[in-house]
């Protein structure tokens, strides 16, 4: 079994790898999905966010507005590793569990992990091999103003916050460029599926 990192920046088009990397026979696991449930209502981390942050966090239906949440920990450096604090843990323990059951599932297979601080954080050492999902910084705000309804000037401020990406490739086994068109970038996602899947039958 091979354990893939997979990384990149906000809207650099990471996601779009890794669903592109399970149509192909990868196990997939998303850490922002994972985020999501830890933080749903009586999950895991749910109670000790409020606690931590109030409830002016809540929607309507008393779910945590990940956009409130946003807004506040974004400014503040000390409250982002705050939530990272109760978030991480409870994340990487349901990680741990997929990564179990998908590994009984198929011996042989080729789990992709897709996080975006992987680098940040060094657990990018823990897998076998890392890849980036690349593209422009323009590109980047674009896109994220257009998926998450963002203004600009946000965009910029979350990326003032995180690796800029042309650090990030000098860590990568794999840089998959995405600034081209989806076609291109999938090419590219076939060729590193290929790669790794020689890779697993060596090891």
């Amino acid at each position: 079994m091979l354990r893939i990192g997979l990384t990149g920046g906000l809207a650099s088009g990471k996601s779009f790898v890794g669903r592109a990397l399970r149509d192909q026979g990868c196990s997939l696991i998303e850490a922002d999905e994972l985020g999501h449930q830890v933080m749903a209502k009586s999950a895991e981390a749910y109670a000790a966010i409020l606690t931590e942050f109030g409830p002016d966090i809540l929607n309507q239906d008393s779910e945590i507005d990940r956009r409130k949440l946003g807004a506040i920990v974004f400014e503040n450096p000390d409250l982002l590793a705050k939530l990272n604090a109760i978030v991480h843990p409870a994340v990487r323990a349901r990680s741990s569990r997929l990564t179990e059951a998908f590994s009984q599932q198929d011996p042989h297979g080729i789990i992709v992990y897709e996080a975006a601080i992987l680098i940040e954080t060094g657990s990018f050492r823990e897998y076998n091999r890392l890849i980036v999902a690349s593209c422009t910084e323009e590109q980047q705000v674009e896109r994220a103003v257009l998926r998450d309804h963002l203004t600009r000037e946000e965009v910029y401020h979350r990326l003032r916050r995180q690796m800029p990406l042309e650090e990030k490739v000098k860590y990568a086994d794999y840089v998959i460029d995405t600034s081209g068109t989806k076609e291109h970038t999938l090419d590219q996602t076939r060729t590193v599926y290929a790669s790794l899947r020689r890779l697993e039958q060596q090891s």
